[in-house]
């Protein structure tokens, strides 16, 4: 249950980065904020890997 509840907050985390990004610094520029919101995924992507998946 704990885990669920840390990823949820994880996402909406990630979520809330995305959209800030959006809006402060990328609302006319369609091509640059498709790869800026990739590049975000990944790099939460690779957190999730090392923090959350340890074995």
């Amino acid at each position: 249950m704990e885990s669920r509840v840390a990823i949820a907050i994880y996402v909406v985390a990630m979520v809330a980065v995305i959209v800030g990004v959006d809006i402060l610094f990328l609302s006319h520029h369609t091509f640059e904020r498709l790869l800026v919101n990739v590049g975000i995924v990944l790099v939460f992507v690779v957190f999730y890997l090392v923090f959350f998946k340890r074995h």
